[in-house]
Parts: C-alpha cells; structure tokens; sequence
C-alpha cells in the first residue's frame, strides 16, 4: 500500500500525516520542542487549555499558550462549556498565532467532564452546535475538534457528532475510538474512525493505541484516515515520528543512540528550567523519565531510584548512571513503548 504523504487543513498543506497529541501536564513547549527536534511530525497540539482561566486572566493558563517559532505548524486546544467564553478563547489563542484552534471534546477527566467541558458535549449536541458555531464565526484560522466514540457504549454518537462538525466549519474531526466511562482502558475502536471517514468530507485522523510504526501503518491501511494522532508512546521514543515516516516510505528507521537519548534528556531538563522553578521542574522531569527510562537490561533500580527522588539534584546521578548502562548494554526500544496504562491514565486527550 501506498500511505499518505501529507494531510489538508483547510487549504493548509502539512506533512507528515503524523500528528503529536495533546497531553494534559506532557505537551508543553518544552516537550514539544524536543519532539520536534527528533523529526517528522506534521502538526503539533497544545495540551489543553481552559477557556475559564483563559478568558479570567489567569496567568498561569496563558502561559501554557506560549510556543516557540520551531514548534509550527501549532493548534492549541481549549475546553470549556460556555459559548461565550469559548469564542473569547478561540480570539485571544488566534492573537496569541496559532494555526489552528482545536476544541476537546474528548477529555473523560472528571473535572473537565463535571463543568460541562470535554467528552460531555457528547451528551449535550444542542450546546457543542452553540460553542461551534460561535467560535468558528470568531476566528479566521481554521477550527478542528476532537472527539471520543461516545458517552458510554449505550450511546456512541461518534458518526452523528462529526457530521454536526462539518456542517458548522470544523476543519477536520479526530476520533479517540474509546468512549468517555471507558477512559483509558480497553482498546481504540478504529473502525469508528473508517466509519467517520465514509460519511463526512472534512479530514478525518484518528487517535489511540498507536505505540509503534506498524501501528500507524495498520490503521491508515485499515480505515484510510488521513492522519494519525500519536501521544504516550512519543514520552518514550520522541523519535517515533520520525521512524514512522520513514518506515511508510520503506526506508530503515532510526534508532538514536543511547548518547542521543542521554543529550535529549538533558536538553529536556534545560527547557524546563528556562520556563519553571525548579520546583515545577522535578515533576516534569519524572514524568518524561517514568516512559524515557526503559529498555536497558538491568537498570529498573536506577529508574526507581530517579523517580523516588526529591529534588532535581538528588534525581541526576541515578540517570546518569542509567545512560551510563544504556551505552554498554543498549537500549531495547520496543520494551519502552510498550503497552502501559498507567501512563494512559497521566494523560488527557491521547
């Protein structure tokens, strides 16, 4: 089979057809500048953004707007329940220069789903039709949404949902196959995801359970999606985009070096300390390192040791150390991006 080389948005071109998800506490500008640094991914989302301390000026939520010229193309994903603040939202993220703005309606977390926000718009298509075409009226740049399959089994309305997407300008629909009670358990539905392809005209990519190449290769194959979302799996491996790619187009992939993986690390931790105290900094840091550190024989005392660590300084000489391992004994790549819920379960919107 011949895979896609590149998706549209709206006009807009973006190659590859590897998206990098939007993870709540994971993809801020640090990690996604390192992502990117590790190659081949075509459009990058913000972790998500809460239209409520947004639109009231919180500080803290219009940092997590911030991004760097090399992050581009850029969506930033906002949640929320009111229209109004919705569409404030949308405006202040288009000022700010995303690309495109992306709306979670997809997010099982209790505290999104109790204000209304994320996957429980799925219950409320009366008010997710309001939020859309408010902020579709307010922005210039081209809106995107995410999705789950449904509520619960009972109700999947996935299908339904992304037809009411496109009728009120959504540029492209992405599919988390699980419902919203399911959360992270489970496994993606992806025939969901061909079903949406068949019955609207926008782009359609989907998201869930895509842990290694053949994974992404399996599912463009299966539902001719055009593209395909990848989140937990890039804490491990962020070169796993860059293998993708290169594993569609038949070529070799690219195994970094445990001197590669070591430098990234550290470039990792740099960002960090340029964008937070240090104190923000350790937790972080443990968690890139709770997916990052995997794979070398011999070493899971040294990875417990760095996450049982109170400080940055305490934590440094035990990963030292493991690297220091990884350059003798190497670094078995399909080991640390296996399958992990516990890691599903630290984010939101994968």
């Amino acid at each position: 089979m011949q895979f896609p080389t590149s998706f549209e948005i709206a006009g807009h071109q973006l190659s590859p057809p590897l998206i990098l998800s939007p993870m709540a506490g994971v993809t801020d500008s640090s990690f996604r500048r390192i992502a990117k640094k590790c190659g081949h991914i075509g459009l990058i989302v913000t972790e998500f953004i809460s239209v409520e301390g947004l639109t009231r000026g919180n500080l803290r939520t219009h940092e997590m707007m911030r991004f760097t010229p090399e992050e581009r193309p850029i969506a930033i994903q906002i949640f929320g329940y009111d229209e109004v603040r919705m569409r404030w939202a949308a405006e202040i993220a288009e000022e700010a220069g995303a690309d495109f703005i992306d709306i979670n309606c997809g997010c099982p977390a209790k505290k999104v789903t109790n204000g209304g926000g994320g996957s429980s718009l799925l219950r409320d298509l009366p008010q997710l039709k309001k939020i859309l075409l408010e902020v579709k009226r307010a922005i210039s740049i081209p809106m995107t949404v995410k999705i789950r399959a449904g509520w619960d089994d009972k109700s999947i309305n996935c299908i339904e949902v992304a037809k009411l997407i496109e009728d009120c300008g959504g540029a492209m629909v992405t599919l988390h196959g699980r419902t919203r009670v399911q959360g992270y358990k489970g496994f993606a539905n992806w025939d969901l995801v061909r079903a949406i392809k068949e019955n609207v005209s926008i782009p359609v990519s989907g998201s869930g359970d895509i842990l290694n190449p053949q994974d992404a290769m399996r599912r463009f194959s299966e539902t001719g999606c055009n593209a395909v979302h990848i989140g937990r799996a890039a804490i491990a491996n962020p070169w796993i985009f860059r293998q993708t790619w290169e594993t569609m187009n038949g070529l070799e992939p690219y195994q970094p070096t445990p001197k590669e993986m070591y430098l990234l690390y550290y470039e990792y931790l740099g960002y960090l300390r340029e964008a937070m105290p240090e104190r923000g900094v350790i937790g972080r840091l443990k968690m890139l390192s709770a997916q990052f550190l995997r794979g070398v024989a011999n070493a899971t005392h040294l990875r417990t040791s760095a996450l049982r660590a109170q400080s940055v300084e305490e934590m440094l000489p035990f990963v030292d150390e493991y690297f220091a391992l990884a350059e003798q004994f190497g670094v078995d790549l399909k080991l640390q991006t296996a399958r992990d819920e516990s890691a599903e379960m630290m984010t939101c919107g994968v």
